[in-house]
């Protein structure tokens, strides 16, 4: 049997257990030029919620129809197949669904796995999976970090910032996090070796927070979150800073809210550059030697937030949003 999570309902702001549901059917039958995987892990990816919306299609997925398998990314390994190009047992990190199951052509995207994994398998779905390369390009190719950088993160706790932050501290840089709490705050500093952490709150303007720790100011922020987040930043950053911008959980599924002083971007002379990871595809094999080797050396973590169960896919992707995982959220299958 093939077990799929579906979107039962539009999500309303943040995503709950709620919006979805699993099905199940009969494993479907391989016509020529296509091959059916086993999927051993899911991998949970805040930018998904984007195309959850009605009419939320553009040029990278179409928007998720209700009640059909949720897109996401997954480690898979090919069972049968009918297609030239893929023979059973080649591993893939590839763009596929929620499901326990997956039948391709071979169009959609699709990433090479190690015939023998080194390590264990989930970390391909983590800092040597698209996680890791978020981070790696995003440090490496557009913060260009030197030794002299002070570097903020924000989501410093989540998939992507905690391996950027690792990044970040093995180039030799001043590395401060931003997180939603004071747990995520200690882990951060004594697990992955921030030299200090922000925390959200109430009581404290943001900008005021970052400042008291940043009292020299910012010259590399890595953005994870967007909104107001994105605004405080920019308040404390220096002349001619860099600004590399990776994703925006705060605006997924919510009416955004965008930052009220992009002038300075003018007057700061700042460097700002988005990026998709995927539009690198020809570098992974590069990216994921060098976190490779650092694994190996044992300078970089893997942090994980793991559960279980196709049934609990749902669940693991409503726990990014509220804050509950530290560092890459995977479900194994």
């Amino acid at each position: 049997m093939m077990h799929s999570v579906v979107l039962a309902r539009r999500p309303a702001g943040n995503p709950v257990e709620a919006d979805f549901a699993v099905m199940s059917e009969s494993l479907p039958v391989i016509p020529e030029g296509s091959f059916l995987t086993r999927n051993d892990y899911v991998s949970l990816d805040a930018g998904f919620r984007n195309w959850m919306n009605e009419d939320s299609g553009d040029e990278i997925l179409p928007a998720m129809p209700l009640q059909e398998p949720v897109m996401g990314l997954v480690l898979a390994e090919v069972l049968e197949s009918k297609h030239p190009d893929y023979a059973i047992g080649d591993k893939l990190m590839a763009r596929f669904a929620w499901q326990t199951h997956s039948l391709s052509d071979g169009s959609d995207f699709i990433a090479r796995l190690p015939t023998d994994l080194e390590f264990n398998p989930s970390a391909y779905m983590g800092v040597l999976g698209d996680t890791g390369m978020s981070a790696y390009f995003g440090i490496t190719d557009i913060a260009q970090l030197t030794s002299e950088d002070t570097v903020l993160i924000s989501g410093a706790g989540g998939a992507v910032g905690s391996i950027a932050g690792q990044i970040a501290k093995l180039m030799g840089a001043r590395v401060i996090g931003i997180v939603g709490s004071e747990a995520k705050a200690e882990w951060i500093r004594t697990t992955l070796g921030y030299d200090a952490a922000v925390v959200r709150s109430g009581d404290t303007s943001l900008s005021e927070a970052i400042h008291a720790t940043c009292p020299n100011g910012v010259d590399v922020f890595f953005d994870n979150v967007g909104g107001q987040t994105l605004e405080a930043a920019i308040t404390n950053m220096n002349h001619r800073g860099r600004l590399v911008l990776c994703g925006a959980i705060s605006g997924y599924g919510v009416t955004p809210h965008g930052p009220n002083n992009l002038f300075e971007l003018i007057t700061k002379e700042l460097s700002v550059e988005g990026f998709m990871t995927h539009f690198r595809h020809e570098r992974y094999d590069e990216a994921r030697e060098q976190l490779s080797e650092w694994l190996r050396q044992g300078v970089i973590q893997s942090p994980e937030h793991r559960l279980e169960g196709i049934e609990n896919v749902g669940k693991a992707f409503a726990d990014l949003f509220a804050g509950e995982n530290f560092g890459k959220t995977i479900v194994a299958l």
